[in-house]
């Protein structure tokens, strides 16, 4: 098999998949949809790869499998349906609720089942599942840009797959012992240092390729449901609930039996909080945060606005030199993974930049020292305070 070379212990997730995606498309084992760049990738021998899961026992016995939409898993949705199991396939970014049941037409031949496994006839041969569905899965299948032999996983970096796997240990469809399969290029099994990994990361139990099956006998716990608590980036979580209307439900849910589902940067302020006025006048401010949330803005000025909703007085940071190819989202999750992501993001990319407000200059001054050396798409970015802040300093 064709393998990468291993990265360096050193290196960050957005490296390693920067490194797996450039070698898939320079070696011409990259398959459509092209480029690979930013997705779950598509490989040459990616069939083969998911007809190995007929191999499995745990496929054998289980008869609810949840399989992702992503092209190089159609194998694996196909020889679900074959095998007359029931298969869910997660809404494409949870936009629309959970899961979708596919249910192929009565007597259905090889050609039809083979339709309603392509993402065109997930959406022609579906119903919905929503959190009453009672779903109970035996078996999920997931896609992955890298992998470890220990069973550690780097997705496409939007957090998509594992935000699935907590909401169905949240609503009770998957177990502790619940088997998680990834497929894979043999170029796409690379060294993991564990230290990249969260506490929110999938692990996987079991890795398909073309040419192996690798049982991982991963000991990492698997998330035990969404983590409120731990989820220190205050701005992507209110991102993820106004984009996840399922989420907002499933955390309200959680708060009505007695869950906690308090913000990590919510607790820190609460606990300043010391009268009944005050802690109301937090709420209201929670309630209003979603539209400071990392969204993007098209063509508006450097700095505009001296202040975003609810915060001081914001610091601007211009980021350039901004490949034509990266996308929005790569950007977002780049930030993510440096711990720099702001208020607000205001994407120029026709221009090659991007201006980033934070709520204060210690915000902003935190987030240059982690995006300093920051390389996507092969593109040293050019990171520093936005002129108009310059000037102001």
């Amino acid at each position: 098999p064709q393998l990468c070379p291993a990265p360096p212990p050193a290196v960050s997730k957005w490296d390693v998949r920067e490194k797996v995606w450039d070698y898939l498309e320079k070696s011409g084992l990259a398959d459509f949809p092209r480029p690979v760049h930013g997705r779950i990738p598509n490989f040459k021998g990616s069939h083969q790869a998911c007809c190995s899961i007929k191999e499995l026992d745990v496929f054998n016995r289980a008869r609810e499998v949840k399989v992702d939409p992503d092209k190089p898993l159609e194998g694996a949705r196909l020889a679900a349906l074959q095998a007359r199991k029931t298969l869910l396939v997660p809404t494409p970014r949870l936009r629309t609720g959970l899961f979708n049941r596919i249910v192929p037409p009565s007597g259905a031949t090889k050609e039809v089942l083979r339709i309603c496994a392509t993402s065109q006839g997930v959406k022609d041969y579906s119903v919905p599942v929503g959190l009453d569905g009672k779903a109970r899965v035996d078996l999920v299948v997931v896609g992955s840009v890298a992998v470890s032999e220990e069973g550690w996983r780097i997705g496409k970096g939007e957090g998509y797959a594992d935000m699935e796997y907590a909401m169905m240990v949240s609503m009770g469809a998957v177990q502790e012992d619940t088997p998680v399969i990834t497929i894979v290029h043999d170029c796409q099994v690379v060294d993991i240092a564990e230290e990249l990994l969260d506490d929110h990361d999938l692990t996987v139990d079991y890795i398909l390729t073309p040419t192996r099956i690798i049982k991982t006998n991963c000991k990492r716990p698997k998330p035990q449901g969404i983590m409120w608590h731990k989820a220190s980036d205050l701005c992507y979580c209110y991102e993820m609930l106004g984009k996840i209307p399922i989420l907002k439900s499933l955390r309200f849910r959680e708060k009505q039996a007695g869950k906690d589902i308090t913000l990590q940067e919510e607790r820190s302020d609460l606990a300043h909080t010391t009268t009944p006025a005050a802690l109301k006048e937090k709420t209201v401010a929670a309630d209003t945060r979603p539209k400071a949330a990392m969204g993007s803005t098209q063509g508006q000025p450097t700095a505009a606005s001296p202040r975003l909703e609810g915060s001081g007085v914001i610091t601007t940071v211009y980021v350039g030199n901004i490949p034509p190819s990266l996308r929005v989202s790569e950007l977002k999750c780049a930030l993510r993974e440096c711990q720099a992501a702001p208020l607000r993001l205001n994407w120029q990319g026709a221009q090659h930049r991007a201006f980033l407000d934070y709520q204060d200059k210690a915000a902003a001054e935190r987030a240059l020292s982690s995006l300093k050396g920051l390389s996507l798409g092969g593109h040293p970015l050019r990171v520093e305070l936005a002129k108009s802040q310059r000037n102001k300093g």
